[in-house]
């Protein structure tokens, strides 16, 4: 949570010149949000290359707009509801369904996970949430905190309606007072305090309930850091009774943007058992520590019989209650171009 920034900053330029601008001039101040603004459309939308996307279409239609820049709000302000908007109008548009699907588990019946029903689900590497961090420098950078970026929290407010969703990431987490949440939006103040009632009610019934106690964390724990590395000597080693150790008897594994659920220690024993072991042994293992999006994370490469060299398999994101793994979250590496680590063998 935090304060809306209402006040203009001290070197942000005047509404005139802002407007009076030319191309390069606009671009290099509207540059400086940048980060901010694709961890706010992140939010929205739930995809890493989506928020890429629409923050492009963000500052285009900045400088499109540029003449109706009042200096009512803050420049940051303004690209936020510009931001926003584009988000909304992706949303209701054909570009992805965006039907959460239901989950099943291995055996096909119907499961619950807000992780499962949203296959368009993916990862947002801390490296560069951190550009959008107070001590990166830029202008009125938003403290990316844990409870805000999650993988469950960004899970369940997916099933938000879109409207609600905005009225939720606007209110609860930029800090925009009612009335400016309602102008952006189109909507009464009315509206608004309903829709985040309404959207803070889904919220307790589905997030896990250790989340507040995470607080304003923007990294891991040394705690879990440290088991993060006892699941990466597991996983180097193929020791399926290590990893068995690490896990809660009801810990949960899902692979968006497949809609299955395991469910339990020993649904996702079964699940990793052909691979790691047996004639059907995938190879060699290799897993380097990573973080994504607050969390523990581990990026696994395999070298496969007969081939020299390995090849990253999935991104393994980690929920840690009480000291063992409550809930792993599997993406396809794909999704990190450029930005997984490097492996050193």
């Amino acid at each position: 949570m935090r304060s809306h920034d209402r006040t203009q900053a001290a070197d942000e330029p005047s509404p005139e010149a802002i407007r009076a601008g030319d191309e390069a001039v606009f671009a290099a101040l509207a540059q400086r949000h940048r980060h901010e603004l694709r961890v706010h459309v992140y939010r929205m939308l739930g995809s890493f290359t989506d928020a890429e996307d629409l923050v492009q279409e963000t500052l285009l239609r900045a400088w499109r707009k540029r003449e109706s820049f009042e200096g009512r709000s803050t420049f940051r302000a303004w690209l936020y509801r510009i931001a926003t908007n584009a988000a909304l109008d992706f949303l209701a548009g054909p570009a992805r369904s965006r039907e959460v699907v239901t989950a099943v588990d291995g055996a096909g019946a119907p499961a619950s996970s807000a992780l499962a029903e949203v296959t368009w689900l993916q990862p947002y590497p801390d490296e560069l949430l951190d550009l959008a961090a107070p001590d990166s420098g830029e202008p009125h950078a938003v403290a990316i905190a844990r409870e805000t970026v999650e993988l469950a929290f960004l899970a369940v407010i997916q099933h938000l309606p879109p409207r609600q969703r905005a009225v939720l990431v606007l209110r609860d987490i930029a800090g925009w007072p009612a009335q400016e949440t309602a102008e952006a939006l189109d909507l009464s103040v009315a509206s608004v305090k309903s829709a985040l009632q309404r959207a803070r009610a889904t919220l307790r019934e589905n997030l896990p309930e250790r989340r507040a106690d995470w607080g304003a964390a923007t990294s891991p724990s040394a705690d879990e850091r440290a088991l993060l590395q006892r699941y990466l000597a597991a996983s180097r080693g193929a020791d399926l009774s290590a990893l068995a150790a690490l896990l809660r008897e009801d810990a949960r594994q899902t692979m968006p943007p497949h809609h299955l659920v395991f469910e339990g220690r020993a649904a996702i024993l079964d699940l990793w058992r052909p691979v790691l072991e047996g004639s059907g042994a995938w190879g060699d293992w290799r897993s380097v520590p990573f973080a994504v999006n607050r969390q523990p994370a581990a990026v696994n490469y395999v070298r496969r019989p007969g081939e020299a060299d390995f090849t990253a398999v999935n991104v393994d994101v980690l929920r840690i209650e009480d000291g063992l793994v409550a809930e792993i979250t599997t993406f396809d590496p794909q999704l990190l171009p450029g930005i997984a680590p490097t492996l050193e063998v």
